[in-house]
Order: structure tokens, then sequence, then C-alpha cells
């Protein structure tokens, strides 16, 4: 059982790295990292269509990988 969840947790976290890689980001260049966002309006704007879902993917699959990390843990020390 504990084979399975680690093996889960393995894939769960190459796809966790995967999602949020190919996640479009919100501002770029040197700009984008201490607050400014150039013509982007600050870097701030909705997430529409696809980029939405991916985001709601990959915090699912965050919410499957902690789940999954605290039964590994709870099963291993029982």
């Amino acid at each position: 059982m504990t084979t399975a969840l680690a093996v889960t947790q393995d894939v769960l976290g190459v796809l966790v790295i995967l999602g949020i890689l190919l996640q479009t980001p919100k501002a770029t260049g040197l700009g984008g990292t201490i607050g400014g966002g150039g013509d982007t309006g600050g870097g701030y704007r909705r997430r529409r269509g696809l980029e939405a879902g991916l985001l709601r993917f990959s915090a699912v699959l965050i919410g499957l990988f902690v789940v999954v990390s605290i039964l590994t843990v709870y099963l291993g020390t029982h």
C-alpha cells in the first residue's frame, strides 16, 4: 500500500511541476519580478479559458498531492 502511495505521490509531483510550468506568467522580464508589469496593467489580469482551467487543475493536483503525502506519512508511522 505504501509503495502505491509513493508512486502516486511521485506522479502527482511531476504533474504539479508541469502544471505550474505551463502557466503563463503574469508579467515577464525584470520589471515583472519587482512588481512592474509594463503595458500589462501591472501584471494583474483575470485568467480566462485554458489558463483558468490550468490554474484549477494545478490547484486540484496540489490538493491531491498534500492528501497523498499525509496518508503516506500516516500509514508509514502506523
